[in-house]
């Protein structure tokens, strides 16, 4: 699904949202098979996918690495919830594991959990 700047920016959150869920139900299926490399990915895309949802409702940029750090910056800012960005650089982990396959599944659980929380976590900024 790829998200263009021509539809409404509502409709834009909404196509976000439904790819979001997307690769949640992807990354289950993945993680199923134990193929955590590409788990972690679709976990990553996820949360990228609802960062982009919240930059849109706010009128954000969110086409790179920064820009989502930046949100996620500024939800801490406005929230003071501090844990965002630990979960934030947690859910970065697992993309980097999908480039470089490190992680073991013991790892790979503790990241799991916190992209999960993170995903928790921006629903609430929607």
């Amino acid at each position: 699904m790829i998200v263009t700047s021509k539809l409404d920016p509502l409709d834009r959150v909404d196509a976000y949202l439904k790819l979001h869920e997307k690769y949640l139900k992807e990354t289950e299926e993945l993680y199923a098979k134990r193929d955590l490399q590409q788990a972690g990915e679709k976990y990553w895309g996820a949360v990228a996918a609802l960062l982009s949802a919240v930059a849109e409702k706010r009128g954000l940029p969110h086409h790179s690495h920064r820009d989502y750090a930046e949100i996620i910056e500024l939800l801490h800012e406005e929230r003071g919830d501090a844990e965002l960005t630990r979960l934030f650089a947690s859910a970065e982990r697992l993309h980097a594991n999908f480039y470089h396959g490190f992680l073991k599944k013991p790892s790979f659980e503790i990241h799991r959990r916190d992209a999960l929380k993170l995903v928790e976590k921006l629903k609430l900024h929607l």
